[in-house]
């Protein structure tokens, strides 16, 4: 009995169990997993969380897939269907169940193709090609909205309905491809190349209707999905119906669920403009009474003071006027007055004038008399000549015995008359 007894001594919590329940799941695995099985018991809550059980002949094991993880989920979940998931291993305490929590799952039997998506799909995430701060806004009015798809399907007449219903002033360029098919990546790249190149659209819209896995290929391309990271235009990516998606939805500025969401996505409602234009235009037209009222003030108090000051100046120039009648004579009386002033100014001038006269011809006199003093006409009177030699028929002045010679014929200038000579002998002071 007390052996019995004693095994009961070491026991431990419910709590302290389920601890090392989830400490040796941890330490046993430690990295994801990938469980193959077949969903049975399929649930979708409203919250968007996946709830099921994965099966197999043998075992059953509970599965938990969050909204943030099955939104990637590219096939429609169902009971029977047969799929690989990536999964984490939890051992949940509260309700003591293990239970599988899903991260990406695929259809089983597809196999290599998937996994080769997956794998592509995990490098363009971790180059940041995803990322959503690289995410473009989307032109508020555009002008211009590029269609990347096909015009045979219903999808491409849709959107026109839809961007002519709502936003009908935009020009819309459509840019041809097939969308399904071996050529298909290749065309879209193309058409998105000539997009770029043109650069007249305003926002871009690349999809196509729902379609198969096998259908929505072309838009998984790398090439394809690497142009659109690059694009210098935003893009709106849609791609089949809600349930669909491709890797395009994850690279683009916005995914649309359809096409003609996308439509709308691009294209504000004309109406909605309109709205707003025409509160805009009561907005303007309140301002401008107001403005317009305050003007007719301010012109009204300006009329008043114009007014005063018109009456005011009317009053100084009357009182101007006034006084220069007073002032005012008659012409005769003016042209009597002004008469004798100038007959005094006549009278004046014409003193100043004989007066500058006597005075100018006084000093003429005086100059006269300077003049005659230095002339050599008067040192004549006193008994000199002035005595000029010919030379080469040329009569030059006689300064010195140096200009002279015997037989040279010469003119002797007096007071009264001239004297010609010729020259007979020549004797130098000295000699005399």
């Amino acid at each position: 009995m007390q052996q019995q007894e004693n095994k009961f001594l070491n026991s431990i919590s419910v709590s302290k169990l389920s601890k090392l329940i989830q400490n040796s799941i941890s330490h046993a695995f430690p990295t994801t997993l990938c469980v193959e099985g077949e969903i049975s018991g399929f649930k979708s809550y409203p919250s968007g969380h996946w709830y099921f059980s994965l099966i197999d002949l043998k075992s059953t094991i509970g599965v938990a897939m969050f909204r943030t993880s099955n939104r990637n989920v590219r096939i429609i979940p169902k009971n029977g269907l047969q799929v690989r998931l990536i999964v984490d291993l939890n051992f949940y305490a509260p309700n003591g169940k293990l239970q599988l929590i899903a991260k990406e799952m695929i259809p089983a039997g597809i196999g290599k193709q998937q996994d080769l998506l997956l794998a592509l799909t995990n490098k363009l995430r971790q180059e940041g090609l995803f990322d959503l701060d690289k995410k473009k806004p989307l032109p508020v009015k555009p002008q211009c909205i590029g269609l990347i798809t096909s015009s045979s399907g219903s999808v491409f007449q849709d959107m026109l309905t839809i961007l002519a219903y709502r936003w009908p002033i935009a020009q819309i360029r459509l840019y041809e491809t097939s969308v399904q098919g071996s050529l298909a990546s290749r065309e879209l790249c193309k058409a998105l190349k000539n997009a770029i190149y043109e650069m007249t659209c305003d926002v871009l819209i690349i999809g196509r209707g729902g379609g198969s896995a096998d259908d929505l290929s072309a838009f998984n391309d790398e090439i394809l999905v690497r142009m659109m990271a690059s694009c210098p235009i935003p893009i709106v990516s849609a791609v089949g119906h809600e349930t669909d998606s491709g890797l395009t939805d994850f690279v683009a500025d916005v995914r649309a669920a359809t096409p003609s969401q996308a439509a709308e996505l691009v294209s504000p409602d004309k109406n909605e403009v309109k709205k707003h234009i025409d509160g805009l235009e009561n907005t303007l037209l309140k301002n401008l009474e107001a403005t317009v009222s305050l003007i007719e003030q301010r012109l009204e108090l300006m009329t008043l003071k114009l007014a005063s000051a018109s009456e005011l100046l009317s009053t100084n120039l009357q009182s101007k006027l006034f006084n220069l009648k007073h002032r005012l004579i008659s012409p005769s009386r003016y042209i009597d007055l002004k008469k004798g002033e100038l007959l005094k100014t006549a009278n004046e001038l014409e003193y100043l004038i004989l007066t500058i006269l006597d005075k100018r011809k006084f000093k003429l006199s005086n100059l006269s008399e300077k003049l005659n003093l230095l002339s050599p006409l008067s040192t004549l009177t006193r008994g000199y000549g002035i005595i000029s030699v010919k030379k080469k028929e040329i009569y030059s002045l006689v300064q010195s015995l140096n200009d002279l010679e015997k037989k040279d014929n010469i003119i002797i200038q007096i007071h009264d008359g001239v004297i010609d000579a010729i020259i007979t002998q020549i004797k130098e002071k000295k000699n005399l």
